[in-house]
């Protein structure tokens, strides 16, 4: 059975809206976006590249697979290095307002129960699901003991608000600490394993 894993940049204070550019998701006047650039360094560029090109394909939210189907297409030569994986590998997107069949190459819409579609996705041969920001997505799959390991990048910055990776639901979810390494921006990189107690 193949694993699903969350690739998630997160501030100190749990926040992971929009980490990229200052306009990347203004919604509820959040005014600090582009912060996790400045944390960006060698070790962190390889941890994200380790993470898509290893990935057997990926599972996205609604938000994050729009981002992703406006840029990866048509990304610069540069950025290729991640855009061949996320354009070629099969991308499944967790949504109820997209209708499909949808545009980006190899893409498929999980309709209806998403707990069903994820559980027969895990049971297929292949390389591991990544779940590439989608912090929606992560919270339901949290809430549906379905994710198997959060891999976070914490970078030492507080934003004091926005939208945080994980809900105040009342949940106990034990996990274990599989490896980390702290970047030389002070940033912590980290694996934690689901543990299903």
């Amino acid at each position: 059975m193949r694993k699903v894993i969350a690739n998630e940049w997160m501030t100190l204070d749990g926040v992971v809206q929009a980490p990229s550019y200052p306009d990347e998701d203004p919604t509820g006047d959040f005014r600090h976006g582009g912060w996790h650039a400045r944390y960006f360094e060698d070790v962190s560029m390889n941890w994200v590249v380790e993470n898509v090109r290893g990935a057997g394909g990926y599972l996205l939210g609604r938000g994050t697979y729009e981002i992703f189907a406006a840029h990866w297409p048509t990304a610069p030569q540069e950025q290729q290095v991640l855009a061949e994986p996320l354009n070629t590998l099969p991308k499944y997107v967790a949504s109820t307002t997209l209708d499909g069949p949808l545009d980006w190459q190899n893409s498929t819409l999980l309709g209806g129960d998403i707990a069903a579609a994820v559980r027969e996705l895990k049971a297929q041969e292949g390389g591991n699901l990544h779940v590439i920001g989608s912090p929606g997505l992560v919270q339901t799959l949290l809430a549906l003991d379905l994710l198997d390991e959060l891999r976070m990048m914490i970078d030492p910055v507080l934003v004091g608000g926005g939208k945080r990776l994980f809900a105040d639901d009342g949940a106990h979810r034990p996990l274990r600490l599989a490896d980390s390494r702290v970047t030389s921006t002070g940033a912590i990189i980290a694996t934690y394993a689901a543990t299903g107690g």
